[in-house]
């Protein structure tokens, strides 16, 4: 066995272990275990070759390793057999070298047979002592990024091993039987002639008996007798030497002379004994005797001949068993049978040949077969393989079957006579057959298990292709999994925004989860292909280790933004009910009247008010910042602190109010007492004097009277008109604290009123508009709604992109500032003329969905959506938002007319009417029927209104009126730049939209040639239109 020693540098690096110790002086796997014919190596550039050749030498072809598949293919290689061509020479010895090794020929090849034999089951007994150390491992390093290893056992270096070995033998076997060209099925005429037979009988030394027939065959054709003949005879001699018995017992001498004659020129073989029959005829026998000792020389005969004179003298060389019936013994013998049993066998010898040939070749493709890449190429392989197989089992079966027939056919004399003795060819023959049928058999048990192993091999690719697809699937899902989750790093600007935000995260969890239960069942089926020993197990066993990590990283950023989230809705919710606190506490100062707290009852009433409020605040109230931030630390951005701050500087400003207000209210709550004048005693000096008279008392004691009352007013007053004052000026600090809080709450409903509407448009477009558009929903549409989105929604999903995009966020802008909201209106008005194209589809959403509204398809979209109103709720939100803005910047109007911004919501206010009236009048005009014109030529519509008319016809002059009850006419007009319209206004019946009234044209009026006057008849409710020189005159009322 030549093995390469040279170590690459650049592809590989060969670690060979043999039961955990590491060879390094090694070049190829088993040098002292595998004999060196097995053709087994390994050679130490990374490829594995095994050959099935011959036993002295073999060639190790390095195969191209596959650098695509992250492993290593360990290639079992077998080499073509080179010595066939020394087998052929040695087995074309010369006539001289066999007939002086004719001898010890026969004994020889059956020592060197057994001996050859003894040596394989040695070898295998070696290998398999070996398998019982420990399997061997192949492990291949590419340098290359992502490569692997193949782990290969030694059993499966076995399987090939005996697998290839039986193919070599049951070759070799065949190359014994075929050591010359020539078959019997190619001269079976010539055999048909009996020139000479192989009757099976032996000599004492077991040399074969040949005897040619007499008589009748003789001449020309008698020589055929030589190399044809030794050719067929050889399958079974074996080269050990033939006895030719020669019968002319009734030919001439001149027959007797000619057949030794061709025996000595042309018989290759080894002749042992030539015992001739010599003529029975007198004459004859006499010249027999004496021409051939004359001639003995000119025969050139190296083998004792011996002239026999009759059948008894030939019993005493050949025991008569091994004698035919002709030559007085008594074995039966059929030439027919014999030729048939020669030409079975050599036919079967020749099937059982190229069945191992195409074996071997087969199980070198095998063995050289490169696992594919992919899992449609593996499949095909697989499949390719195994039809290969089950026509190689074919194969074996049709020859297994021949040769059992066979086998049959030989033993049928003894099947028929169990007491029948076969001769020594029969015997051989059914020898040969047995022992093809055996190793036949042997071979078709190794092709089994070498075939086993392969295709276990090729199943477990296709599990590995399939594995890695899966792998690469999961793997872009969890990692699509992961970054979508760094979106939902948002805390929110509101516990709306927040929640929708964590509804978003858990309708996305359903994903989540979905592709973590797929990457833990993949990593499971690892584990399963692991513990089924699977070759590619360091290449499976990484994959599964970073599916369990990242899946583990992505739960983990899944529970930790969910409880990220929470925090941030807690959050929200105490800053919302902190700030409704306040702007509830500030309106309720602002509501209590200054007149009623100016009694002591409106005081304590108030001041026992405000008591009650401070102490219901609970959890309403803020606790300290410092706390805040800590138990919000994570999730406070700069954003979320300032609002925090700000909310909580409210708060504290509230308190502050509340407590100035409690303090005045207290002071006021205090009942006031009137002061009591301190009066001396009177002396008893003073009883009797004037001024002490009865009236003079009661004098003094009204005017003392007096002058306390005056003084006490005048105190009271001071301390009431201070008071007043006071009281002033604190009312109109509250009072602009007042507005402030109203136009926060009005605000507030704006934004609030905003973003729900934003929600419940994206619930239905999401809800009924999307699924219009899905396959699985398309069987429960009706036909009148089938390819109708645009006319049921109209332009909803344009008004929801403003809104989401841009108008919500720019009004969340003025949170702070209310007052300057309507800057915002303004700047955006032009966008909110989106609303007209809506309205003017409204009717025709409204008459379709009439028809579809309780079709199975709306139902079952307000089933997913758990909505309690119909889509028809929905439809109608827009017209209800426009027309809410008008009635908001009302409401902000009223409560800051001495602010900056009054001027811009004024003029937002009343753009958003005259969108309003725009959308009204363009309904209207829809609406009119029969007008043959082009209603965009008519100009602007600048008034429209319904009105009583009367009309006169001048005709010469006389004047003509219409309707002589003088009854007036119920018209709609509608004046144009250009043009005025009369129509007669019609009631529909209906609900909703189709109750909207229709307009029927009835004449219209040139503006260039109309003229009015402002007073009909001094009727200040009348005025003319006229035309035509008052021709015809219209008074309008």
């Amino acid at each position: 066995m030549e093995v390469s020693q040279k170590r690459s540098e650049q592809d590989v690096d060969l670690d060979i272990r043999m039961g955990g110790e590491k060879r390094e002086d090694s070049g190829f796997l088993m040098e002292e275990d595998v004999e060196e014919d097995s053709g087994i190596g390994f050679k130490v550039d990374g490829s594995f070759a095994v050959s099935a050749g011959s036993a002295e030498h073999s060639e190790i072809e390095e195969l191209d390793r596959s650098g695509t598949t992250g492993h290593t293919d360990v290639v079992l290689k077998n080499i073509e057999q080179q010595e066939g061509s020394k087998g052929g020479d040695g087995g074309s010895q010369t006539s001289e070298e066999g007939e002086t090794e004719a001898d010890s020929g026969s004994t020889e090849n059956e020592e060197t047979e057994a001996e050859k034999r003894d040596e394989i089951d040695d070898q295998n007994e070696d290998l398999k002592e070996e398998e019982m150390e420990g399997s061997l491992d192949v492990c291949l390093w590419p340098v290359e990024e992502g490569g692997g290893h193949v782990r290969i056992s030694l059993e499966e270096v076995e399987r090939y091993y005996r697998f290839s070995r039986c193919c070599h033998w049951l070759c070799d076997e065949i190359m014994q039987l075929d050591s010359s060209p020539l078959q019997a099925a190619d001269i079976t005429s010539d055999l048909k002639k009996q020139f000479a037979i192989l009757s099976g009988g032996r000599g004492d030394t077991g040399s074969p008996l040949s005897p040619p027939l007499s008589g009748e065959q003789r001449g020309g054709a008698g020589g055929e007798l030589g190399a044809d003949g030794q050719e067929i005879w050889s399958l079974s001699s074996t080269g050990v030497g033939f006895i030719l018995v020669i019968d002319r017992r009734q030919d001439r001498w001149a027959a007797v002379k000619g057949t030794l004659l061709r025996i000595a020129g042309s018989f290759p073989g080894n002749l042992q004994l030539v015992l001739v029959l010599r003529p029975i005829g007198l004459l004859q026998r006499t010249l027999s005797d004496i021409l051939f000792k004359f001639n003995k020389d000119e025969f050139k005969m190296k083998v004792p001949v011996i002239m026999l004179s009759s059948i008894t003298d030939l019993h005493t060389y050949i025991d008569c068993s091994q004698l035919t019936l002709e030559l007085g013994g008594t074995q039966h013998y059929c030439h027919e049978k014999w030729i048939s049993h020669r030409i079975a066998i050599e036919g079967f010898a020749l099937m059982v040949k190229r069945t191992a040939q195409i074996l071997q070749s087969f199980g070198t493709e095998l063995a050289e077969t490169e696992l594919p890449n992919e899992i449609q190429a593996t499949t095909v392989l697989l499949s390719t393989h195994t039809n290969k197989k089950d026509k190689m089992k074919g194969d074996l079966l049709v020859a297994l079957g021949q040769g059992r027939r066979l086998l049959e056919s030989i033993n049928e004399p003894v099947v028929r006579d169990p007491d029948h003795n076969m001769n020594q060819d029969e015997l051989e023959n059914l020898a040969t057959v047995q022992r093809l049928l055996s190793q036949l058999d042997e071979t078709e048990r190794a092709f089994d298990e070498f075939w086993v192993r392969h295709q276990t091999k090729l199943e477990q690719c296709l599990q590995l292709r399939h594995f890695e697809l899966n792998y690469r699937e999961v793997r872009a899902l969890l990692d699509q999994v992961s970054e979508k989750l760094s979106t939902f790093s948002e805390v929110g600007i509101s516990p709306a925004h927040a929640e929708h935000i964590f509804c978003e995260l858990t309708t996305y969890e359903e994903r989540v989860c979905d592709g973590l239960n797929r990457a833990s069942s993949l990593a499971r089926e690892g584990d399963e292909l692991i513990q089924n020993s699977h070759y590619a197990e360091d290449s499976i066993q990484p994959k599964c280790s970073e599916l369990r990590a990242i899946s583990e990283n992505v739960s983990s950023s899944l529970r930790d933004r969910k409880e990220h989230l929470v925090k941030a809705m807690e959050l929200h919710r105490s800053l919302e009910r902190a700030s409704k606190w306040v702007d509830d506490g500030i309106y309720m100062l602002a509501s209590q009247p200054v007149d009623k707290c100016q009694s002591h009852e409106g005081a304590e009433l108030a001041l026992k008010e405000l008591e009650c409020y401070l102490d219901d605040a609970g959890q309403n109230q803020l606790t300290e910042l410092g706390n805040i931030w800590t138990e919000f630390e994570a999730v406070l951005n700069p954003q979320f602190k300032d609002q925090v701050e700000k909310i909580f500087q409210k708060q504290t400003s509230m308190q502050e109010m509340f407590d100035k207000r409690r303090v005045s209210l207290k002071k006021l709550a205090v009942k006031q007492t009137r002061p009591v004048q301190p009066v001396a005693p009177r002396p008893e000096a003073f009883i009797k004097s004037p001024l002490s008279s009865p009236a003079h008392r009661a004098q003094q004691e009204r005017k003392c009277s007096e002058t306390d009352s005056e003084n006490i007013c005048e105190k009271e007053n001071d301390q009431l008109q201070n008071g007043d004052g006071n009281i002033r000026h604190a009312s109109l600090s509250e009072e602009e604290e007042n507005l402030a809080v109203l136009r926060r709450h009005v605000m507030n409903e704006l934004l609030e009123t905003e973003r729900a509407y934003v929600e419940e448009l994206l619930c239905v477009l999401q809800g009924y508009a999307s699924e219009m558009d899905n396959a699985a929903m398309a069987p429960l549409i009706p036909a009148p709604l089938q390819n109708k989105k645009d006319v049921l929604f109209g332009n909803m999903q344009e008004i929801y992109h403003f809104h989401k995009r841009t108008f919500l966020r720019e009004l969340e802008q003025y949170t702070d500032c209310p007052e300057l909201v309507g800057r915002c209106f303004l700047e955006r008005m032009t966008d909110l003329q989106i609303y007209e194209k809506y309205c003017h589809n409204k009717p025709r959403s409204e008459s379709l969905w009439r028809q579809c509204s309780d079709c199975a398809f709306i139902q079952e979209c307000q089933k997913k959506l758990e909505h309690k109103l119909g889509l028809d709720s929905y439809l109608l939100k827009p017209v209800q938002r426009i027309t809410k803005y008008q009635l908001l910047l009302k409401e902000m109007l009223k409560y800051s007319k001495s602010c900056e911004g009054a001027d811009d919501l004024q003029a937002a206010l009343t753009s958003i009417l005259g969108i309003l009236k725009a959308v009204n009048d363009s309904m209207h005009l829809i609406a009119i029927t029969g007008y043959e014109g082009n209603k965009s030529e008519l100009g602007k519509l600048l008034m429209q209104g319904s009105f009583s008319v009367w009309t006169e016809h001048k005709k010469g002059h006389a004047k003509v009126k219409d309707l002589a009850r003088f009854k007036p006419m119920q018209r709609h007009l509608f004046l144009h730049q250009k043009t005025l319209l009369f129509c007669k206004r019609r009631e529909e019946n209906g609900e909703g939209y189709e109750k909207a009234p229709s307009y029927s044209f009835k004449q219209s009026l040139n503006m260039s040639a109309v003229g009015i006057t402002e007073n009909a008849k001094g009727d200040n409710k009348k005025f003319e239109i006229w035309c035509n020189s008052r021709e015809e005159v219209y008074i309008v009322q």
